[in-house]
């Protein structure tokens, strides 16, 4: 007899013995108690997996220490909700999308733990903490409840979702594989966690689902009593279990003010002359006053068009390594002009300006801006940009890398000799690349990368294609 049939026999022995053993009521089986879940063939594996796999990933952590670990503990707790909740599902009617909500929240609320360390100012470990909170959604597998509850089976679910946070995960591994190897080390005990960890737990014990009691108790959302002259509140949408952010609305292009400057830029003519200059004594370690805010007016004194209620504007050079612009509002005169090849430039929480940098820098990210313009030279990594609506980047030089990350409305303007250069989409929409024409006086091409896909099943695997654009 088949090895895997005699298991499935035993297990099924195993569960009838401790229905029995719990006895009989008046409407049939009583649930199941806590104790009999727990020693269940597919919770005592969820032990297992914990163990093995989770473990790798926080022993590596813990040699780490600060933020890595801090995110470690919280997929340490995530995996712990799951398997109670694995447990109560032995025990429960299945519910209604009302009470799946409810069910799951503890789920969901350690999911937007993780996703809030990665808000604000970025972390030195963005990408570990990124990493962490997107392969989490692969935990929300037990929420199937047929096809068409809007989501994918759980297999292929866990795979979608470590995809997804792959994109950060390989970023680790690039950066600290000549660095520090126990970050190489963290990044694939995380990978090996969901893929084959997850999946394979999931593809053995639960491919159709989570199997809910016929007899348990009922879930249903928690009661409110509202007032006799008002109707009760609506119930918040279910989509929220799925998402630990909210949905971003799509961004149209920036304004014909941006436009104009970058046309501006793009001309050649000599407009740096009327530019803002970084001077010796606006430095950090230059400034008798030692503050972190670079006077942006005259005298000193800071426009109010500039303010950003966020934080005070920045722009100053750290430490000698980092270039910081900050909370910079309608200012399109901002230039570096005093940089070098073992230097970054960190673009947070600017909206409506433009900054030059004029030299070549290691490596460039802009995160969080609004309708923001950056020309720069050459970089020698990467230029980066993330959770931005309705940006312009261009590079007037060489660019190896190029990604663009949660961005709602990017453009993306090519020199002749950055045209070799990879660029990586993720979650994004509206990205158009522009690259010089033929001609040296030439209109610039556009070109749209697709958003949408197709995958088709073919010859034992997905065969994936874009959509095409109509009349491209």
């Amino acid at each position: 007899m088949d090895e895997k049939l005699i298991q499935r026999l035993e297990a099924a022995v195993g569960r009838l013995e401790a229905l029995s053993a719990g006895g009989f009521g008046a409407g049939g089986l009583t649930e199941i108690g806590g104790d009999e879940a727990a020693r269940d063939p597919s919770i005592l594996a969820f032990d297992d997996l914990i163990s093995q796999f989770v473990g790798r990933v926080k022993s590596a952590a813990e040699k780490i220490g600060g933020q890595v670990l801090d995110v470690t503990k919280i997929i340490e707790e995530a995996f712990s909700v799951q398997k109670e909740l694995l447990i109560k599902v032995k025990q429960t009617q299945k519910p209604d999308m009302t009470g799946l909500v409810e069910f799951l929240k503890p789920l969901n609320d350690v999911i937007t733990k993780a996703t809030g360390m990665t808000e604000g100012r970025r972390s030195d470990f963005f990408n570990h903490l990124k990493t962490t909170a997107d392969s989490l959604t692969a935990l929300v597998w037990i929420a199937y409840t047929g096809k068409d509850c809007g989501m994918s089976m759980p297999i292929g679910h866990v795979e979608e979702s470590w995809q997804m946070a792959e994109f950060y995960n390989n970023k680790v591994l690039v950066e600290y594989r000549n660095k520090d190897l126990i970050h190489v080390e963290w990044a694939k005990a995380l990978k090996e966690l969901y893929v084959p960890g997850l999946r394979d737990y999931v593809k053995t014990h639960y491919p159709l689902g989570p199997v809910w009691s016929a007899t348990g108790k009922t879930v249903s959302a928690p009661s409110k009593t509202p007032t006799p002259s008002a109707p009760a509140p609506p119930l918040p949408p279910p989509a929220s279990l799925f998402s630990s952010e909210p949905p971003q609305p799509s961004s149209s292009r920036p304004k014909e003010g941006m436009n104009a400057v970058f046309q501006e830029i793009s001309s050649g003519k000599p407009v740096t002359a009327g530019l803002r200059k970084v001077t010796n004594d606006m430095k950090t370690k230059n400034r008798a006053d030692r503050t972190s805010v670079v006077a942006v007016g005259e005298k000193g004194h800071v426009n109010s068009p500039s303010f950003s209620k966020a934080g005070p504007p920045k722009l100053e050079l750290q430490m000698g390594r980092k270039w910081v612009v900050e909370n910079q509002i309608g200012r399109k005169n901002l230039v570096i002009d005093d940089c070098d090849a073992k230097q970054t430039v960190y673009i947070f929480g600017c909206k409506d300006s433009v900054l030059q940098i004029q030299g070549k820098v290691n490596n460039i990210t802009i995160d969080k801006c609004t309708k923001m313009g950056v020309v720069f030279t050459d970089v020698v990594a990467a230029c980066e940009i993330v959770n931005c609506n309705g940006v312009e980047v261009q590079c007037q030089g060489s660019a190896p890398t190029i990604s663009v990350d949660n961005t709602a409305g990017c453009q993306v303007y090519l020199s002749k000799d950055s045209l070799e250069a990879s660029i990586t989409t993720a979650k994004s929409s509206e990205i158009n690349i522009l690259v010089p024409g033929a001609e040296p006086d030439g209109d610039w091409g556009e070109h749209a990368l697709p958003q949408q896909f197709v995958h088709v099943y073919k010859d034992g695997q997905f065969v994936t294609t874009p959509v095409s654009h109509s009349g491209g």
